[in-house]
């Protein structure tokens, strides 16, 4: 049973790279094994964005067998010249997701538009639709798709495996401006551990380890450049 503001979904594509940031320093890249808290919740909001609501993911179930493949890229070398690379793609992924949204109450300005029955109804038919934007696993090449389902249903390659698989130190996520209230942006570390399958994330707010990363300011919304719920569900064809 789904609450109204639940959402569950199935993700998928034939390769995806949620860059572990230390890979980058040399112009590699090499993927984590497994999706990171801010690309899925990046994902869930090219399904249905407002800045009215964050979502808040909290389980992830693999699937499919972590696999790697490495290929030999050609990044735009800006400053002229024919540079290779060696990115480290996982393959053949296939996830359930289940998160929630949350009203920002750091916005007061979008106060206007709290309406969860109306959100939770776009956000169902935008699943449905498959994201009202483009999906990426983690990285814009490699192109994902979701769709409905129900979390925990059906047959996953983790089910009968024992043991925990502790996936080291990773980053967890971002903490913006204009979902914490303060001026400055922050990134979040945390230690996962899969159960058979299962990774059940903490809260942003859970997060020990959080540092600065630099000065910024939250943009500005209110009712002249954000169309309200009511309006938007009434646009789009009603209930």
């Amino acid at each position: 049973m789904k609450h109204k503001n639940e959402i569950q979904f199935e993700l998928f594509g034939d390769y995806a790279l949620f860059t572990d940031p230390l890979t980058k320093i040399g112009g590699e890249k090499l993927s984590y094994s497994v999706p990171t808290y801010q690309s899925l919740k990046g994902i869930a909001e090219s399904v249905y964005w407002k800045p009215t609501i964050i979502f808040v993911i909290d389980e992830l179930r693999i699937m499919k067998p972590i696999q790697m493949e490495s290929k030999g890229i050609r990044p735009i070398d800006y400053g002229g010249g024919n540079t290779l690379a060696n990115y480290t793609y996982l393959k053949d992924v296939h996830y359930q997701v289940k998160a929630h949204f949350e009203f920002n109450m750091n916005r007061p300005d979008m106060a206007f538009d709290r309406n969860e029955g109306k959100h939770f109804n776009i956000l169902q038919r935008s699943l449905k639709a498959g994201g009202r934007r483009d999906i990426f696993l983690g990285t814009r090449e490699c192109q994902g798709y979701v769709e409905p389902c129900e979390f925990g249903s059906g047959v996953g390659y983790y089910d009968d495996v024992e043991a925990d698989h502790h996936l080291g130190t990773m980053v967890h996520g971002f903490n913006y401006p204009d979902e914490t209230g303060r001026n400055s942006l922050e990134v979040r570390l945390w230690h996962p551990v899969m159960k058979k399958g299962y990774i059940h994330f903490q809260k942003p707010e859970e997060c020990s380890i959080v540092r600065p990363v630099k000065n910024m300011e939250a943009k500005h919304f209110n009712a002249d450049n954000v169309e309200a719920a009511e309006l938007l569900i009434d646009r789009i064809g009603g209930e």
